[in-house]
């Protein structure tokens, strides 16, 4: 039927087949709204009857919606003219945004793992409060995070004491490493679409949730402990600013002696610090009053900015008029102006001690150098993941992260520099180093128009630091990865009102702490470990090269993203060491706690990215060629539930991992689980993969490292012949098939049984693949029930090593490493039973195995040697030996009856067979004898291990069935082994 006819037959009434299962798509109204016009793919129709054609496809608008009429179809077109239903054009629609457009509000998934993509398959994102451009969005913000507290209280200080030259090369050192993390930031940033949580977004998607959640973890702390920083800067600069205003009693340092020029003078100097009991008391005050400013929302905030922020740009021009007019006539002595011979005088550093409110004192108990500088002074350049941690509120992140970020990084490096400049000319080493508010002194008209600078700039600062944080812990916890975040979830477009809580506590707590220069260090170890967070991604992401890896932002490159990081490591070395471990190490623990306690994630990640291009170039490096012994791994292919049927919660028999373990050497190596469904894919296709998500969450939950697989095919045996032919890749193909015996064949009369086991045998040994087949699965031990005797081997055929490598790999494991190996050999004659014995035992040796050995000859086996006296071990073995006698002889009858009847050969399941009764009772009592010598010698193993007879070509699988029976009756625990065509041991080193 062609399409034509299709769609007539639609509107004739006839019935239209149901399409498969998936997206079903209904019937086309002709109230349906237009959304596209398009020309007509039929010739000599106009353009207005192909828009109708095509508004005929979408979806039907809620009844509640005004459609407007110039967009309403053609009554007169029918639903069988649509030209792109056969695509399923309403799917497109979807993806586009329709819905959304509509009005129907569609749930989105708040996890990661629940849709990553949720603003493409959904449609358009939900407006859910104001948007901001670049200016306001992120280059304020950053502006106000930057230029804090370090540059008004302690940026001449560190002239003084560092010199000018280490100080130009202090600030264009850390300058650099912002300003490389701002362009990975670029790079990640407008890499697509970004979400809220600015630096923990990139980081997490780009090394994974764990890594993410731990330095994210560590920059929300390094956040919060900022505001707390620039809190404190704000109530020193207010009470050096207005001294009656303290409730306590300044404290005031006499410094008898200061190192000017390297050497010591003999002046004394008085100078008093605010008291820190005030600080404590104004600055719980002053986090208390942002706290209620950040609790209106980012829009009160954004309002609240430029208030802070103009009166600072104006602060910093009154600086440089009155550096550049300074001496004024009240002047202290120590401020000569713009100096040639000043700034030749403070070229030089002149490191020396300080007491802890950083006052120059040749007995104090803090010694200043470069390192300490940096540490000091980093903070100074810090804020400019400002604007991403607000990522969620920007009406362009693509655009407006990175050039606003790195504008503000730009703008405030080169303010540095220059600053340092003139301060170097424009004051005396002593000066620069006792007058802690050197910029309010210099300031024209008056040091008010500082103070109010000062407080006005690290109260915004402290805004911004509160505003982030929370916002950065609630993305945090909206990714649902540690579930002891939860009390900090939020829902979309609303305020963290918990979070905020929670950064104003630790910001109240480093208060209460009240010394700014121990504070810094801390911020900046956290500071620096996000940065080389940002830049690893980068230069993982960069390098690697992923196809999803295209960047809008051209000026990166990963050597940019490797120095930067490399940059970071040695500022956080270079500050301390010993900040440096304790920060590492509690980033550590938090990947630890989250890699124990966290929900599992797949984001795509540059880790998993990195692994997958690794493995691809490794199985492009060993090829398709025979894997040496010394390199043999087993890679087991676990048939799931061959036979019966288990309950329909439990994908795979519940001993089967334990088997697979111990097939590995501690726990190396990979386990293919794999299932099979009888039926047609078409109509399976979902309850397979239903079927894979519970086999996988089976071997997880069983600690076994492998991989689910689930086939649908016609047949077991057709399903089970495609993946033993195409499973795997080069040599990483499978290469033992493990299989539960299939004892419960006879009890539960499934007759179909013996065939496909059959099959399955014959299609290993053709795709040369070993086989193991474990009898007694139930009763196979855990890892919690140590067994004791031994593990016997039958090594009845050449098998490449395989049965004693598989009893040296029990032997790794707990529950068998009290047990000893026995290998009983099988000769034809007594005469060839000693030299066997001394090969044998030759042969482990030099493959360094322990194991007894004993010999065991053919000779006894034949009916006419048989004792007349034999034991209770015979008695077992021939009863079953004559129920099988019987049950073949019967089924043979029935075949030859059948046959006859029909007047064809002996069939059996569709297949012509060769039946030599000679044979079958010599296969038979083989199998009897090997029956009762196992039971004889091996009763009481811990394990017993046997090699696979190959089914008789042209033989019926019912008697093939009927002979292994009889191997393995009444023994408890069996592995039935056969070998490939290839040694898994070597003697050789």
């Amino acid at each position: 039927m062609e399409n034509g006819e299709i769609e007539g037959a639609a509107d004739d009434g006839m019935p239209v087949p149901a399409p498969p299962n998936g997206r079903r798509y209904r019937p086309v109204g002709s109230s349906d709204r237009a959304v596209i016009q398009m020309t007509s793919m039929e010739p000599g129709s106009s353009s207005s009857t192909a828009a109708a054609a095509v508004s005929g496809i979408t979806p039907q608008p809620p009844r509640n919606l005004t459609v407007d009429p110039s967009m309403q179809e053609d009554p007169t077109v029918s639903q069988g003219d649509s030209k792109l239903e056969l695509f399923g054009f309403d799917s497109l629609v979807n993806i586009l945004g329709l819905k959304s457009m509509t009005g129907e509000q569609i749930q989105a998934p708040s996890s990661p793992r629940d849709g990553e993509d949720v603003a493409i398959t959904i449609g358009r994102p939900k407006e859910t409060g104001p948007k901001f451009g670049t200016m306001m969005g992120v280059f304020v913000p950053c502006l106000q995070n930057i230029l804090g507290i370090i540059y008004y209280i302690r940026f001449t200080w560190i002239v003084g004491m560092a010199g000018v030259w280490q100080s130009l090369v202090l600030v264009s050192f850390c300058g650099a490493c912002t300003f490389l993390t701002g362009i990975s930031l670029s790079a990640i940033a407008t890499n697509g679409a970004m979400k809220g949580g600015g630096p923990y977004y990139l980081i997490g998607r780009a090394l994974g949730p764990e890594v993410g959640v731990s330095i994210g973890l560590c920059f929300f702390l390094g956040n919060a402990v900022a505001g707390s920083m620039y809190v404190l800067g704000a109530v020193e600069t207010f009470l050096d600013a207005v001294p009656s205003a303290g409730f306590f009693k300044e404290s005031v340092t006499v410094v008898n002696n200061t190192l000017v020029n390297g050497t010591a003078t003999a002046s004394t100097a008085t100078i008093s610090t605010p008291s820190l009991h005030d600080l404590q008391v104004y600055g719980v005050i002053v986090t208390i009053l942002l706290c209620f400013i950040v609790f209106g929302g980012v829009k009160i905030i954004n309002k609240v900015a430029p208030a802070f922020l103009i009166p600072v740009l104006f602060s910093l021009l009154c600086i440089y008029l009155g550096v550049f007019i300074a001496p004024r006539h009240n002047a202290p002595k120590g401020i000569t102006g713009l100096s040639i011979t000043t700034f030749k005088d403070n070229w030089g550093s002149e490191y020396q001690r300080t007491n802890n409110a950083g006052v120059p004192d040749p007995n104090g108990s803090i010694y200043w150098d470069f390192n300490a500088l940096v540490g000091l002074f980093f903070p100074a350049v810090t804020g400019i993941m400002a604007g991403s941690n607000r990522s969620a509120s920007l009406k362009d992140t693509q655009r407006s992260i990175p050039i606003g970020t790195l504008s503000a990084t730009l703008t405030t490096t080169a303010m540095y520099l220059f600053s340092v400049l003139l301060f170097g000319a424009l004051a005396t080493r002593e000066e620069l180093l006792t007058d802690r508010l050197l910029t309010a002194t210099v300031a024209w008209p008056a040091p008010a128009v500082i103070y109010i600078g000062i407080i006005l700039s690290t109260l915004g600062a402290a805004l911004q630091s509160l505003t982030g944080a929370p916002r950065l812990l609630a993305a945090i916890a909206n990714d649902d990865i540690l579930p002891v975040l939860n009390y900090f979830k939020v829902s979309e477009g609303a305020e963290p009102h918990s979070a905020t809580l929670f950064t104003a506590f630790i910001c109240i707590c480093c208060v209460v702490i009240g010394n700014l220069d121990l504070i810094t260090p801390t911020i900046t170890m956290f500071f620096l470990l996000c940065y080389a967070g940002v830049n690893l991604s980068c230069f993982l992401l960069d390098l690697l090269d992923a196809p999803s890896w295209r960047p809008r932002w051209k000026f990166h490159h990963w050597s940019l993203s490797l120095v930067g990081a490399l940059l970071c490591v040695v500022i956080m070395f270079l500050i301390s060491w010993s900040f440096t471990v304790v920060s590492l190490a509690l980033a550590s623990l938090i990947y630890y706690y989250v890699s124990l306690k966290g929900k599992a994630g797949d984001w795509g990640d540059g880790f998993k990215s990195a692994y997958f291009q690794l493995a691809l170039r490794s199985l492009r490096s060993l090829g398709a060629n025979q894997v040496h012994p010394k390199n043999w791994y087993p890679i087991p292919l676990i048939f799931c539930r061959p036979w019966g049927k288990l309950p329909e919660n439990v994908p795979c028999h519940p001993k089967l991992a334990d088997f697979a373990n111990c097939m590995k050497k501690k726990g190396r190596g990979m386990s293919i689980f794999v299932s099979i469904i009888d039926g047609d894919y078409h109509e399976l296709a979902e309850d397979a993969k239903t079927a894979c998500r519970q086999l996988d969450t089976y071997i997880e939950y069983k600690r076994c490292e492998g991989v689910a697989e689930i086939i649908v095919a016609p047949s077991m045996s057709e399903g089970f012949r495609s993946i033993v032919q195409t499973m795997g890749l080069g040599n990483l193909k499978p290469n033992i098939i493990v299989m539960r015996y299939p004892e419960i064949w006879r009890r539960e009369n499934l007759i179909q049984i013996p065939s496909t086991f059959v099959s399955i045998i014959n299609d290993c040994i053709i795709a040369n693949k070993a086989v193991v087949i474990v009898k007694g699965l139930d009763e196979w031990p855990n890892e919690y029930q140590r067994q004791y005797g031994t593990i016997d081997l039958y090594w009845i055929v050449r098998d490449g090593g395989l049965m004693l490598l598989l009893s040296q790999l029990l032997l790794t494991k707990e529950t068998f490493e009290s047990c000893k190996i026995q290998v009983f050999c099988i000769a034809e004659e007594d005469t060839d039973a000693e030299e066997l014995k001394a090969d044998v035992k030759k042969f482990l040796y030099d493959l360094r195995m322990h194991a007894e050995v004993i010999v065991v000859t053919m000779k006894s086996w034949e009916p006419h040697m048989e004792s007349g006296s034999s034991g209770a071990q015979q008695d077992d073995s021939q009863e079953a030996y004559t129920s099988a006698q019987r049950r073949i002889s019967t089924y043979l009858s029935e075949m030859k009856e059948t046959a006859q009847r029909e007047g064809h050969p002996l069939m059996e399941d569709g297949k012509q067979v060769v039946v030599n009764e000679q044979k079958i009772e010599k296969f038979l009592y083989t199998m009897f004898k090997l029956n009762s010598t196992i039971l004889r010698y091996s009763r009481m193993a811990a394990v017993v291990l046997v090699s696979l007879p190959p089914p008789p070509l042209n033989h019926p699988a019912y008697f093939y069935m009927e002979y292994m029976d009889l191997l393995v009756e009444n023994v408890p625990r069996m592995l039935i082994v056969r070998g490939y065509r290839r040694d898994v041991v070597t003697f050789f080193t």
